[in-house]
């Protein structure tokens, strides 16, 4: 905060501190009492709260944001860099930020998320940003420009329809297997469904934000008949599951796919 040039006196501020309106976070430099505790930390480390850290304060798909992530100007002693800041980040920035902010730019954010995390991870956190409209396909020129070449690989596999980062993460599982995915198809009686692969294998990806309850469950299980009466088949996977179990995914996606070309004959073989 620039609080000298609107006006405040020394004696002001130390007053809006003993009273808890303002935190000292290191000399001369000021926060609001109210202020996001990360970046509050992010400048008691001299830096800016950057990566996954500054991603998930607006939204973004991050896989793990345990650690703090903390960018520092070219220069900064490390020294004056405290233990709060678990991740440090010291590659020049893409895009130059106020003097005084504490986070930076999400363009940069996205370019080191996709240094941080695993490859499908940093996938999905693109769409995330693409879809919620913090970034744009035009600048995925700059974001790719600013990273590693073994990670501009990457863009090719970039979907900005996914609504979800769980739903990229199986996107992304359903190519390593060899299927063919369409992306958010419209079924008549049923709506917009989540996967579709290989033509007749509806995937959703199913989170207690949006599945928990009776209601959602019967809506659910209805628009399960109405794609069977097309004779399309549907696999409900769970966020959790996709998250941090994938390889139950793999497993159900590899079954039901050798189930059907041998022509389910666990099923016809009962009765």
């Amino acid at each position: 905060m620039d609080l000298r040039r609107q006006g405040w006196s020394k004696r002001d501020i130390a007053r809006a501190v003993r009273e808890g309106v303002l935190i000292s976070v290191r000399r001369g430099v000021y926060m609001h009492a109210g202020a996001d505790r990360d970046c509050i930390l992010a400048a008691r480390n001299s830096g800016r709260l950057g990566c996954v850290s500054s991603l998930r304060r607006v939204g973004v798909f991050v896989l793990r944001s345990d650690e703090l992530h903390v960018h520092f100007e070219r220069g900064t002693r490390k020294a004056a860099v405290a233990r709060g800041a678990s991740i440090w980040h010291w590659r020049p920035l893409l895009r130059c930020p106020h003097p005084r902010t504490t986070v930076v730019d999400v363009i940069d954010a996205v370019a080191q998320a996709i240094e941080c995390q695993p490859p499908r991870a940093a996938i999905a956190t693109i769409d995330s940003a693409l879809q919620l409209r913090l970034i744009d396909e035009d600048d995925l020129d700059e974001i790719f420009a600013g990273v590693s070449p073994r990670r501009r690989v990457l863009r090719r596999f970039v979907d900005g329809r996914a609504e979800s980062g769980p739903e990229t993460l199986v996107r992304l599982i359903a190519l390593m297997l060899g299927f063919e995915v369409e992306l958010q198809k419209w079924f008549a009686g049923v709506g917009r469904v989540d996967l579709v692969l290989d033509g007749w294998l509806v995937v959703e990806c199913d989170s207690a934000q949006f599945h928990s309850g009776w209601e959602a469950q019967k809506r659910d299980r209805r628009r399960d008949v109405a794609l069977a009466a097309m004779g399309l088949a549907s696999l409900h996977v769970i966020a959790e599951d996709i998250l941090y179990h994938p390889e139950r995914v793999v497993a159900s996606l590899r079954g039901i796919r050798e189930a059907r070309l041998r022509g389910f004959p666990g099923a016809a073989g009962r009765g």
